[in-house]
């Protein structure tokens, strides 16, 4: 049995780091310290880029942007995201839905929810009510729980998209 649609599940986790900005979604958030990476540390994007390439099994965020390769030095990973979006076309998927969970006890991510999904929607060109992007806490259980760092899930839905008449 072949199936047109395909689901992938995405994880990332960023400790903090004094000196950084903070960024989620492609939002810059006001907060003491930032998160620690290559890129901009997007830890919501990153796993979103690895829902999406895992759900076309076209292997992982690393694979494709490897934290060693200085072209994706401090990049933004709303960049990160379009490109991943183009690897998908290239193989012959789009996205379809996008649902995260950021998890982390600060800093509160309601009041930039909509900024955030605004992002997200754009650089997958889907529509607002296609993007999903929650929060909770870890109840100050474990290295989150500390605050020493910030994780985020996602889970992507993907279609194959027909071919062009005349192909």
């Amino acid at each position: 049995m072949t199936t047109n649609t395909r689901v992938g599940l995405g994880i990332d986790f960023h400790r903090f780091a004094p000196g950084r900005r903070l960024v989620l979604g492609g939002v810059e958030i006001p907060h003491a310290l930032g998160l620690l990476g290559h890129s901009d540390a997007d830890v919501l994007l990153h796993a979103i880029c690895d829902a999406l390439l895992g759900a076309a099994a076209l292997g992982d965020i690393g694979h494709h942007f490897p934290p060693h390769d200085p072209a994706y030095k401090d990049i933004s990973s709303v960049q990160l995201l379009r490109q991943t979006r183009d690897i998908l076309a290239r193989a012959g998927f789009q996205p379809l839905q996008v649902d995260a969970t950021v998890i982390a006890e600060e800093p509160k991510i309601a009041p930039y929810r909509p900024a955030i999904t605004a992002h997200i929607a754009q650089a997958l060109s889907l529509s607002q009510d296609c993007v999903s992007v929650k929060a909770t806490t870890p109840e100050e259980m474990g290295a989150l729980g500390r605050k020493e760092g910030i994780a985020a899930l996602a889970v992507a839905v993907i279609g194959k998209v027909a071919p062009s008449p005349g192909r």
